[in-house]
């Protein structure tokens, strides 16, 4: 068997409205441009060597019916004027060889700066366990060089977020951030 090892990667993400839920999150997923494909959720490991490409690059190269690897969050409300959020984050060692991580999150009554930042740190915060550091996400971020560093070890990071506010008529909201994992 040929293992299935993403070779590049892209974020997305998007809102969706519509009176029924599952409609809302086929709107957002529309509005992330990944509608078209039969998305498959998988954990949090970005490969090592695993490029990261722009979404407008990414969306091309997905067909219609495609099996689509991703890390998925979402979030959806019915709730007028509910905040909601949703946030993939990444951090990977300096060096690109080496594998990485992703995290999901969603939450209600966070910006989308504040959702984005806390995936980012969650992310970090796995990595940096599995080679023995214990991170403090506010102590190890490095402003000036926009990385993590905990003593000699450099951690690369970002994130993407949707966040919404539940529309005011009451319709269901959805929010979703991906990393979608391409295998070519």
């Amino acid at each position: 068997m040929i293992p299935l090892v993403p070779k590049r990667m892209f974020f997305t993400k998007g809102v969706g409205y519509h009176r029924n839920k599952l409609q809302s999150f086929e709107l957002a997923l529309r509005s992330a441009g990944v509608e078209k494909c039969n998305l498959v959720h998988v954990s949090s490991i970005l490969p090592p060597g695993c490029k990261i490409i722009s979404q407008n690059d990414g969306l091309t190269e997905l067909k219609a019916g495609q099996i689509t690897f991703s890390v998925l969050a979402q979030e959806s409300t019915n709730e007028p004027n509910r905040l909601i959020s949703a946030a993939i984050g990444l951090a990977r060692p300096q060096n690109a060889m080496q594998y990485g991580y992703l995290s999901e999150h969603h939450s209600f009554g966070e910006t989308m700066k504040k959702a984005a930042d806390f995936a980012e740190d969650l992310a970090a915060t796995m990595l940096a366990s599995t080679m023995g550091i214990e991170l403090d996400p506010y102590v190890a971020w490095d402003e000036r060089k926009k990385a993590y560093k905990v003593g000699k070890k450099l951690f690369v990071s970002r994130s993407i977020a949707q966040s919404a506010r539940g529309h005011k008529d009451g319709l269901w909201t959805t929010v979703v951030a991906c990393a979608v994992m391409l295998l070519h």
